[in-house]
């Protein structure tokens, strides 16, 4: 039976419309509009379908699938809101607004936390007091839902089940994160309690010494909450160089802008460290997957993370990695593993867990 996912993408300053079919074809949506009342006249519209998959980011240590939502849900995820301040509350209201304007239909809650759920202790685990942890600091990790369809599509081109392969995915956006792969499982991430840890991204620092935060509130006399906008808003890419965006670092460094010569420099260098880390945390490596905006669209990104990572004997054919064709391998024939560039299509991935959750075919 054929069956469409209305899938609800809510980013943290985006809202994205999908509807996939049981193919697998998607058709996006103009979300049109912001308030409640007008994501609800979308959603009306939005043509026929037979269940709602939203995105969620934070499912905290509770939910490790996807759910069926419910007002006992929602009211549970509401209060994680403050781990994730730009997109939980996005998330709920377009969860809300959908429950209004379809609500006959069933709407799956898939989480962005899930996948690294299966973090073991060692990696979940931070060395802070116990008072902390049972308070609820332990490492989430985030992009699951990219994460798992990069592993999952991964495996597809590798022509290898998911379960024998070790990977290391790098979803590469304005957001950015790695995950170590190990037979279809999320045995470490570089996001952490908060989306702001690990790798610079275009505004948010990544990791920093936790002793900066307090140097910069007690020198420089900012609260935590500006701290925290700061690190957020102004940092990254964009603190480095001027701009959030890697093509404008890419071309301005290419013209001898010496800020975004050292933002470029700082982001390969933190990123090739990260991947060399991911790689400890895995059995063996058959694969580097790069996806997101990033990953998927800037050639420069691979071959400056592969040129750096000689000791793990990564190689990309510059043909290859030039090609903007599509998902496909772009290692070089002396490389020691393959390296793959796929776009990322968190859509499809929620469409899947929806249809499993339901009892459809997946």
């Amino acid at each position: 039976m054929e069956r469409t996912i209305l899938v609800v993408n809510s980013g943290s300053t985006s809202l994205k419309l999908t509807r996939v079919g049981q193919d697998g074809t998607r058709f996006p949506i103009s979300p049109g509009g912001r308030s409640a009342s007008q994501l609800e006249e979308r959603l009306r519209r939005a043509g026929p379908v037979d269940a709602v998959a939203h995105r969620v980011v934070h499912g905290g240590v509770v939910h490790r699938g996807p759910e069926r939502i419910t007002p006992r849900l929602l009211s549970e995820l509401s209060r994680l809101a403050p781990l994730a301040p730009l997109h939980q509350p996005r998330a709920l209201a377009a969860a809300r607004a959908a429950l209004g304007a379809l609500p006959g239909l069933p709407q799956v809650a898939c989480f962005d936390t899930a996948f690294h759920r299966t973090l073991p202790p060692a990696a979940a685990t931070y060395a802070v007091p116990g008072s902390w942890r049972r308070r609820g600091a332990v490492r989430y990790g985030f992009h699951g839902l990219a994460h798992q369809y990069l592993a999952r599509r991964a495996a597809q081109m590798l022509g290898r089940p998911l379960t024998e392969l070790s990977l290391v995915t790098c979803q590469l956006g304005g957001g950015a994160s790695l995950a170590a792969v190990e037979l279809g499982q999320s045995v470490d991430t570089t996001m952490g309690f908060t989306p702001l840890e690990g790798l610079p991204m275009a505004s948010r620092s990544g990791s920093v010494d936790p002793g900066l935060i307090t140097w910069a509130q007690r020198r420089l006399g900012l609260s935590g909450q500006e701290v925290e906008a700061q690190l957020e808003h102004a940092s990254g890419l964009k603190g480095l160089s001027g701009t959030p965006d890697m093509r404008r670092v890419l071309a301005l460094a290419q013209a001898g802008d010496s800020r975004a010569e050292l933002a470029l420099e700082v982001y390969l260098h933190q990123l090739a460290r990260g991947i060399a880390a991911m790689t400890a945390s895995l059995s063996g490596l058959d694969a580097v997957v790069f996806g997101g905006g990033v990953g998927f669209g800037s050639p420069a990104v691979r071959a400056g993370a592969a040129q750096r990572l000689g000791v793990l004997g990564l190689q990309v054919d510059q043909a290859r990695n030039r090609d903007m064709s599509g998902d496909r391998r772009v290692e070089a024939a002396g490389s020691r593993c393959p390296v793959l560039t796929l776009e990322t299509r968190e859509e499809l991935e929620m469409a899947r867990q929806t249809r499993e959750l339901l009892g459809w075919d997946a």
